[in-house]
């Protein structure tokens, strides 16, 4: 095998100049060499290192230098540049390839921080001396805008040429700040900083935003340059947004003390939501995101927070009053937007509840109409909290407390009148509402009754009503008597029967059938002393009691009858008389006229069968006139309600003594009045203590009379 001799390879190409580089001519060489076994095998290429580094040529650095001045230079004169721009980079990395970035670096400082300094001479100039008008301020606002702009933009172009330079050294050196943040740094120190220029900037700012606030149209791209300048440069919070948000608290502090007096509460809230969204607004356009928080807050404080309870006693009544939905339901969420303002919301709804529901509870002149009140007013209480209050756990709590508030602040009244208001809608039947409507009313009407102290369950009356409507009739009868067809009479009879308990309450009496009647009657084998319905001979179908029937069949026999011939024909109780003779010639639907006329039924009185009688309906419904409640059943009334509590003062009793053990009687009085919910007379307290001790559940003292020990 033949020796093989190192051979030097050519690599003159390689050598030459690339802007202003040279490079060493000697290279390395490269060595070939082959395989034992044959001149064919595969050769092998050795590269080597310079033996010597590049070295820079003489005043390359000065020269690069130089043209990299003027290419920054063009930049801050907008004026073209000579160069290319990318010779101008290579030149850059060629300078921090050797060792040359921290000078380069504080050139660049010093060439920036010139032109920055000469910038501030124009706004020392006569017309930015003193601003007399907004229009001054405006063209400041302008021109500062406008250097800024300029700077950030000639700042991107330089550091676009030095990018090699900001990459590795700046970027090695944590204590050196980028070519960015350089320009920054000196526009703050040197431009903004200066205080007549910054004083006018701010002053220009506020005046902008105090015209817009006035309905003015501003320059809004201009206000959104100018904030964001300010945020980059650092001084937003220090040098802006505490002056902003004292001037903010000022001018919506007068504002709001000026508008609650002008304005209605629902043109104020209005007010208060339109202020809100600009403010929102101007967060979104132009002001830093940070404001956003305190500026809001400021406008709430000042707008709602300061007037909660001049806005309630103003108008929260009014709007209560009349319903308006829209303006409840406004106020509701402003007031959610301010600290403690849902709680003076809650206390002045209360008290509305309270007043209004007094109104209607405590004068006895209303009493007609207390029940429907009620139910009027808890639907239209029910319906603000659903729509306006989100139905808020809250405000639903505190409505039952104040009901149940001033429904007791009448004892006994309430409930009695909700016993009766429940036993004309039944009466009445389907003529006023359908089963489906009755159903609703009657648990409208259970709702306020649980109100009451002591009424927690209804008693036995309420009961039977409330199943009598769910029911649907299943405890009626559905048997219906017919006329026997083999006898047909002279009319046309249908019976609905009842079942024992449910008879109807008036007092049972004996009164004279019609020979028809009667013939139905044993046909039936039934006792005809509920409800029935007749249908006369004619065009109308009327559905009638029994006393009704019997009056009306008298005039097959003739055209007219006194008082005194009807009562002996029927053998109908006096009163009960009455009534009947009322509901036919005096109420709606007059089949009798009454001579002479007036709504009182006299002895003397006639009565003539109405052949001119005329209604819509072809089947009618002739209802009883209800009895006026005596004072004597107004007090057996009371009584029975007292029975049915007796109950539970027994229980309160038992449970105090158990407690106390030994017990005086005027503390065991005082315990039983803080735990009774319902009112309670003394003499009524020691009769069901007198009860307890003849029934040994308690005893007196030997030597102490008024003294009680427990038994257990």
């Amino acid at each position: 095998m033949a020796d093989e001799t190192p051979r030097k390879g050519s690599f003159s190409a390689l050598v030459g100049h690339t802007n202003g580089l040279t490079k060493p001519a000697s290279l390395a060489a490269a060595a070939v060499t082959s395989k034992p076994g044959g001149s064919g095998g595969s050769k092998k290429l050795v590269i080597k290192n310079f033996r010597d580094r590049p070295k820079l040529p003489d005043n390359y650095t000065q020269d690069t230098w130089h043209k990299l001045h003027e290419a920054v230079k063009a930049i801050q004169s907008s004026t073209s540049i000579r160069y290319n721009l990318e010779e101008l980079y290579q030149a850059v990395e060629n300078l921090c390839s050797h060792k040359v970035a921290p000078t380069l670096y504080q050139q660049l400082r010093e060439a920036c921080e010139s032109h920055v300094q000469a910038q501030i001479l124009q706004f020392r100039e006569y017309p930015f001396l003193v601003c007399t008008d907004s229009l001054d301020s405006v063209f400041f606002l302008k021109k500062i805008n406008t250097c800024w702009q300029d700077h950030c933009r000639q700042m991107i172009m330089v550091r676009s040429i030095f990018l090699f330079l900001d990459r590795t050294y700046v970027l090695q050196n944590s204590l050196l700040p980028s070519i960015w943040d350089m320009g920054l740094e000196l526009f703050r120190s040197h431009v903004i900083s200066d205080r007549m220029v910054q004083t006018k900037t701010i002053d220009g700012i506020l005046l902008l935003i105090a015209r817009e606030r006035s309905g003015e149209a501003v320059d809004r791209s201009l206000l959104r340059g100018l904030l964001g300048m300010l945020s980059d440069l650092q001084v937003y919070k220090d040098s802006f947004e505490l002056k902003f948000l004292e001037e903010t608290n000022c001018l919506y502090a007068a504002e709001g003390q000026r508008l609650m007096q002008e304005r209605e509460v629902p043109e104020y809230l209005n007010h208060v939501s339109k202020r809100l969204e600009e403010e929102g607004d101007r967060v979104i356009t132009y002001l830093d995101h940070s404001t956003q928080k305190p500026l809001i807050a400021c406008v709430e404080k000042q707008l709602l927070g300061e007037h909660l309870t001049a806005i309630l006693q103003k108008g929260l009544d009014h709007l209560l009053d009349e319903n308006r939905v829209p303006d409840l339901t406004q106020m509701y969420q402003l007031f959610s937007r301010v600290r403690g303002g849902q709680q003076a919301l809650l206390q002045h709804w209360s008290e509305y509840i309270k007043t209004f529901g007094t109104t209607i509870v405590i004068n006895p002149e209303k009493d007609k109409d207390m029940v429907q009140d009620l139910l009027d007013f808890k639907d239209r209480v029910d319906h603000v909290i659903d729509v306006c209050f989100q139905r808020n756990e809250k405000f639903i709590n505190l409505m039952k407390e104040s009901f149940e508030a001033f429904i007791n602040k009448r004892p006994n009244k309430p409930a009695e009148l909700i016993a009766k208001h429940v036993d004309s809608k039944l009466r009445a039947g389907n003529k006023e509402a359908t089963d489906e409507e009755l159903e609703r009313i009657l648990d409208k009407v259970m709702i306020i009754f649980r109100f009451i102290h002591g009424e927690k369950s209804p008693p036995r009356p309420l009961l039977w009503a409330r199943e009598t409507a769910e029911s649907s009739c299943p405890d009626l009868l559905c048997s219906q008597y017919m006329q026997n067809q083999s006898d047909p009479g002279s009319i046309d009879l249908t019976v609905n029967i009842l079942t024992m308990g449910y008879w109807p309450t008036y007092t049972p009496m004996d009164v004279h059938l019609t020979p028809e009647v009667s013939v139905l009657s044993a046909t039936a084998r039934t006792r005809l002393t509920g409800g029935a319905s007749a249908l006369l001979q004619g065009k109308k179908e009327f559905q009638v009691s029994l006393f009704q029937t019997l009056v009306l069949l008298m005039f097959n026999e003739g055209d007219g009858f006194g008082f005194e011939e009807i009562k002996a024909a029927t053998g109908i109780e006096d009163s009960e008389l009455r009534r009947t003779l009322q509901s036919l010639a005096c109420g709606k639907a007059r089949v009798l006229i009454k001579s002479p006329k007036g709504k009182e039924v006299e002895d003397g009185d006639k009565f003539f069968f109405n052949g001119d009688f005329k209604h819509k309906l072809f089947r009618i419904k002739i209802n009883q006139i209800q009895m006026k409640e005596t004072v004597e059943e107004q007090v057996s009334t009371t009584e029975r309600v007292f029975q049915d509590r007796q109950y539970q003062i027994d229980a309160a009793i038992v449970r105090i003594m158990k407690m106390r053990k030994t017990l005086g009687h005027n503390l065991l009085v005082s315990e039983l009045y803080n735990q009774l919910k319902f009112p309670v007379k003394p003499g009524d307290l020691k009769k069901r203590i007198e009860s307890l001790i003849d029934r040994d559940y308690m005893e007196r003292d030997k030597d102490s009379p008024n003294q009680y020990h427990y038994v257990a």
